[in-house]
């Protein structure tokens, strides 16, 4: 059954990888801006993305411009559409997992 879950989830990958493509690199891009407005380090920029991205947020790094903040926007509301991609294919990932199973017995 694992092994039928991990192929299904492949497949849903392989179909849904260039909009999860362009969700990173917007990301990534908007971190990148938000370190050079900041004056982060590359490592401080690509670290406020995720913690932020994947809406943990520890507020440790803040931005204090209006700019980088609005970009800090982005980058949130585009953590919030990858996790639901993510929480997606896997529920169909597991509905497909489940149907293959059925049908086989």
């Amino acid at each position: 059954m694992r092994r039928l879950f991990f192929s299904n989830l492949y497949q849903q990958l392989q179909v849904l990888w260039p909009i999860f493509s362009a969700i990173l690199i917007v990301m990534t891009g908007c971190g990148v801006i938000i370190g050079r407005i900041e004056e982060w380090r590359l490592d401080e920029a690509l670290y406020f993305t995720f913690v932020t991205g994947l809406t943990i947020g520890y507020g440790d790094i803040t931005p204090k411009h209006l700019s980088a903040r609005l970009l800090a926007l982005v980058i949130g509301f585009s953590g919030i559409v990858l996790t639901g991609l993510v929480a997606a294919i896997s529920v169909q990932a597991l509905n497909a997992t489940s149907k293959d199973e059925t049908d086989d017995r």
